[in-house]
């Protein structure tokens, strides 16, 4: 039997100490989803948004260079004495550093796929041998660059958001990256749960990216449910389950394609909750984050509800470098709220911003319509 408790609203008081921590480089929407579930979520990420703290007890924010999670401080935040033993769930960037998550599996439960399958999945070579012998189609991989400018993009191994993906131009990867030939298409990810042998599909979602110059694939956003073409129907769900069951995945993952007419070529998977839980936890959905834990104790619904509405969550950046000042108007659309005062960097994000309607394209549109009434008000409030 399923094991998620009655659902709360985030507005109730914790009265408790926390029964989860929830950790990843941004922990607001999956603090959301846990509360959603009934939990009680303690969070560890580099921001401590306002939002997030208002979810979260306690909210704790690392000390990091580079955006990246480090183990000594995330060892010193779960030394804490409320969160020791508390189990864990993990969000974006784990993925590569799969000896950080076993080093942290040492004292507390690991909710989400173990050390060693996030490492099979994020290799790019045994990932790719391993769609090669299941028939998926993939863009090949390579360690260095060998066609001609624009076929390839080179890629961070475990990279999460886009942003550290470029046109390779010439020699080899450096440790740490891979090549990829660069395939055409729109880009579609399919939010699915798994219990290590058989999957269900959560939801489609289209994404799109923000470009820069020095970032062309930078994140930008995604919209869902979209809705699946009937040739679909079975190719996909089948095509999921095949991969599911061959890396022996559990919980919430997302697998990304890119799609041209009828053909999927499948780039990666996200072994773990991620930015789609914005789009799809919501009624008359079951509370992700419940269903997540399920699961990953091998129990998965046979069926899941259809969302009528379509939502998207679209990511904001700032071309140049912002202080946001304490005080500053937040609209209840928005989430990922930084603490003032702060300074946001040139090229990172702000926030993010909601957007609804009839359809997947609709929902964008509603969002970018509402970035640029933010970035109105805004600039109005540096004035």
């Amino acid at each position: 039997m399923p094991t998620t408790p009655p659902a709360r609203s985030p507005a109730d008081t914790v009265t408790e100490g926390p029964d989860i921590v929830v950790a990843a480089l941004s922990a607001r929407a999956l603090a959301a989803a846990a509360r959603r579930a009934g939990r009680r979520p303690a969070s560890i990420d580099l921001f401590a948004d306002l939002d997030t703290r208002q979810l979260a007890e306690p909210c704790l924010r690392l000390p990091t260079e580079g955006l990246r999670l480090e183990f000594g401080a995330l060892r010193e935040a779960l030394a804490r004495a409320e969160l020791q033993g508390v189990p864990l769930v993990y969000g974006a960037g784990f993925e590569d550093d799969p000896a950080l998550l076993a080093r942290l599996a040492e004292d507390r439960p690991l909710m989400g796929n173990r050390p060693e399958v996030v490492a099979r999945v994020k290799d790019p070579f045994r990932f790719a041998a391993t769609l090669d012998r299941l028939g998926i189609s993939h863009p090949p991989v390579a360690p260095a660059w060998d066609g001609s400018p624009g076929d390839h993009l080179r890629k961070r191994i475990g990279g999460s958001g886009g942003a550290h993906i470029t046109p390779a131009t010439d020699g080899k990867a450096k440790p740490g990256w891979y090549i990829q030939r660069r395939i055409a298409g729109h880009a579609l990810s399919v939010l699915f749960l798994a219990n290590g042998d058989r999957a269900v599909i959560v939801g489609l979602s289209r994404q799109w990216t923000a470009p820069t110059a020095a970032s062309p694939y930078r994140y930008g956003g995604a919209a869902g449910p979209w809705r699946c073409p009937e040739r679909w129907t079975r190719t996909l769900p089948a095509m999921i389950g095949r991969i599911a069951a061959a890396f022996e995945l559990v919980g919430l993952n997302s697998a990304d394609f890119l799609v041209t007419g009828s053909d999927f070529h499948l780039l990666e998977i996200n072994p773990r909750p991620g930015a789609t839980l914005d789009v799809f936890d919501r009624s008359p959905m079951p509370p992700l984050l419940g269903l997540h834990l399920d699961a990953c104790a091998g129990c998965l619904p046979d069926r899941l509800p259809t969302l009528s509405r379509c939502r998207a969550a679209a990511v904001c950046y700032v071309d140049a470098a912002t202080r946001i000042e304490t005080g500053r108007h937040w609209p209840t659309w928005t989430a990922d709220r930084p603490a003032a005062p702060t300074i946001i960097g040139g090229g990172e994000p702000v926030c993010t911003v909601f957007g609804d309607g009839p359809s997947a394209t609709a929902a964008r549109r509603h969002a970018e319509r509402r970035q640029r009434e933010l970035a109105a008000l805004n600039a109005m409030e540096m004035q």
